[in-house]
């Protein structure tokens, strides 16, 4: 079994792995706080870890 190490995602590959949701949908949950919390870097990108996405996706299967 091989352990796979967090990594940061860029905006655009969060929204691949969403299915190809928007950036203006992405933004507009990141206005309303239901987006996975981000780290903006000092060049002022986000950037969002794997692990914190698909603990957000988590939330969201419990939700439904």
């Amino acid at each position: 079994m091989s352990t796979r190490r967090d990594e940061l995602l860029t905006v655009d590959q969060v929204l691949a792995e969403l299915g190809g949701v928007s950036r203006r949908t992405f933004d507009r949950w990141r206005e309303l706080g239901k987006a996975p919390e981000a780290l903006r870097l000092p060049n002022n990108e986000l950037r969002i870890w794997r692990s914190e996405l698909m603990r957000w996706l988590g939330t969201l299967r419990e939700a439904a």
